[in-house]
C-alpha cells in the first residue's frame, strides 16, 4: 500500500472530532504504520540513553570515578548529536527517509551494545559519543517522515505524541530498571547479569523492533514527490549536490541560526529537568532504587499528558502561545519538585513539571517542522535541535559543579535554578520568533 495522499478520510467522510484520539483514528492503516514506527524508533532511541541516567552510580563504580566525571559521557553524547543530524539529515535526502532511518536505528543499537562491553571508561566515552552520533541523526529523519506521511489535520497532536516518544523511552528506562533491581535482589543475580552492562544489552535488543516494524512502511510521498522531480533534470554530480544542500542551508541561515538557539533554550529545559534527577532522588532524598524509579515514571506519565495536552491545544491557540504558556507555568512547580519532603510529593512535583516541559517540548517536532522550507526539511530540523544539544550539553556537569561548589553538595538548589532561568529563556527567545501554523508540507521536501 503506498501513501500517495495526505488526505485521512475518504471524500465526505470526515472525521469523527469526539475525542483527542479522533485524529489517529482517521489515519489509514499505512500512515498508522509510519508513525507507530517513528514514534518507537524515538522512543527506543531515547530508552538506549536514559538507561545511563539510572546507572551514573554503578558506572562510576566500575570505572573508580566521581560523578563530575561520569557527567562527561552525558556530555559527549549530547556533543556528538549534531554530528549525526548532518550525515543522516543529508543521507536521508539523498537515499529517502526510510532507508536512512533503519541504517540510524541498526547504528544506535551497535553503539548501545558496545557500550555494554566497553572495558575501559575510555572506551566506554568513545561508544557513548558515537552512540550520540546516531542518536543525533534519529529525531530529524524520523519527524520528517512522520510528518511528511501525515494529513495536516490534528498536525499539532501527532506533533505532542511523536515528541512524547522520548518521554516513553526515560519512563521505560525507570521501570526497566526498578524491575531490574527488584530482580536482582529475589533471584539472586550476580556478576555480568546484575549490572548495569546488562541494562544496556536488553536496550540494545529492544531496538530490533523498530527495525521490522519500520521494514513495512512506505517511504515518505513527499520525498517520492521531489525525488521524481529531480529525476526529471540532468543528472547532478555528487559534489555539487552536496554543495547544494550546504547552500541551501546557507540560504536559510537567519532561520537556522534562530531554530538552533531555541532548541538550546528547550534542551536546557528537558536535560536539566531530566538527567540528574535519578540521581538527585538518590543523593538528597536517599531513595531506594524501585521508589526512584516510581517517582519518575511519574514524572514521565505527566510529561507524556503534557506533549499530547499541548500538542492539540496548539492546534487552537497557536504554537507560540502554547510553549509560552507551559514554559512560564513550570517555574511555579519548583518548591513541590525539589524540595518536597516525601516521595508521593516528590512524585507530584515531578508529575506537574514535567506535564509542563514537556507539554511546551510536545509542538516542537511540528514548530519545527513548519519553520522549516521543504528542501532542508530533513536536514535544518535535526541539525538545529542538535546543535541546541551541543550548546547545552555540558548542562549536567555544570549542574554537579554548582552542587559541590556553590551549593555545599544539595542538588535541589542547582536544579530550580535551572527551571527558573531557562522557564524564562524558553518564553522569551519563542515569543520573538515566527509561526507558520498550518502550512503546506505534503510537497518538495526533496526538491
Amino acid at each position: 500500500m503506498s501513501l500517495q495522499s495526505n488526505s485521512p478520510t475518504a471524500p465526505g467522510s470526515p472525521a469523527p472530532r469526539h475525542s483527542v484520539f479522533a485524529p489517529f483514528r482517521a489515519l489509514t492503516s499505512m500512515q498508522r504504520r509510519v508513525f507507530s514506527a517513528c514514534f518507537l524508533g524515538w522512543t527506543l532511541d531515547a530508552l538506549d540513553f536514559f538507561i545511563l541516567t539510572f546507572c551514573l552510580d554503578q558506572i562510576g563504580t566500575t570505572f573508580h570515578i566521581g560523578l563530575e566525571t561520569v557527567a562527561e559521557s552525558l556530555f559527549w553524547t549530547l556533543a556528538m548529536r549534531p554530528v549525526g543530524a548532518l550525515l543522516f539529515g543529508l543521507l536521508a535526502e539523498r537515499i529517502g527517509r526510510k532507508p536512512t532511518l533503519m541504517i540510524n536505528v541498526a547504528c544506535f543499537a551497535i553503539f548501545e551494545l558496545a557500550s555494554a562491553f566497553s572495558p575501559t571508561w575510555p572506551i566506554f566515552l568513545v561508544c557513548r559519543a558515537l552512540f550520540g552520533v546516531a542518536m543525533g541523526g534519529e529525531w530529524g529523519v524520523g519527524a520528517a517522515l512522520a510528518l511528511e506521511s501525515l494529513p495536516k489535520e490534528g498536525r499539532g497532536f501527532f506533533s505532542g505524541l511523536l515528541q512524547e516518544g522520548y518521554v516513553t523511552g526515560n519512563m521505560l528506562a525507570a521501570a526497566l530498571s526498578g524491575i531490574f533491581a527488584v530482580a536482582v535482589a529475589h533471584l539472586g543475580l550476580t556478576g555480568f547479569a546484575a549490572g548495569w552492562r546488562m541494562l544496556f544489552v536488553i536496550g540494545a535488543c529492544l531496538t530490533l523492533l523498530v527495525l521490522a516494524l519500520l521494514a513495512t512502511v512506505d517511504e515518505s510521498p513527499a520525498w517520492i514527490a521531489g525525488r521524481a522531480a529531480k529525476l526529471a533534470k540532468p543528472p547532478v554530480a555528487l559534489g555539487l549536490k552536496l554543495a547544494s544542500n550546504i547552500s541551501q542551508m546557507t540560504r536559510f541561515a537567519p532561520t537556522f541560526l534562530f531554530l538552533t538557539l531555541m532548541m538550546f533554550a528547550f534542551t536546557s529545559f528537558s536535560h536539566g529537568t531530566q538527567d540528574l534527577y535519578p540521581k538527585f532522588l538518590k543523593h538528597d532524598y536517599h531513595l531506594s532504587a524501585p521508589v526512584i524509579s516510581l517517582v519518575a515514571m511519574t514524572g514521565n506519565l505527566g510529561a507524556l499528558l503534557g506533549g499530547m495536552t499541548c500538542g492539540t491545544l496548539s492546534e487552537r491557540i497557536g504554537r507560540r502561545k502554547t510553549i509560552m504558556f507551559a514554559a512560564l507555568l513550570a517555574i511555579p512547580m519548583i518548591p513541590l519538585w525539589a524540595f518536597s519532603h516525601t516521595a508521593v510529593m516528590l512524585a507530584a512535583g515531578g508529575f506537574l513539571m514535567q506535564f509542563m516541559v514537556q507539554g511546551a517540548w510536545g509542538v516542537i517536532p511540528v514548530h519545527l517542522n513548519e519553520l522549516s522550507p521543504g528542501p532542508v526539511r530533513a536536514i535544518l530540523p535535526g541539525v538545529a535541535y542538535q546543535l541546541g544539544n551541543l550548546l547545552s550539553s555540558r548542562n549536567g556537569v555544570f549542574q554537579s559543579r554548582a552542587t559541590e561548589h556553590l551549593f555545599h553538595g544539595h542538588m535541589a538548589p542547582a536544579l530550580g535554578w535551572t527551571v527558573l532561568i531557562v522557564g524564562l529563556l524558553v518564553a522569551l527567545i519563542t515569543s520573538l520568533g515566527p509561526e507558520a501554523k498550518g502550512v503546506d508540507m505534503s510537497s518538495n521536501a526533496a526538491a
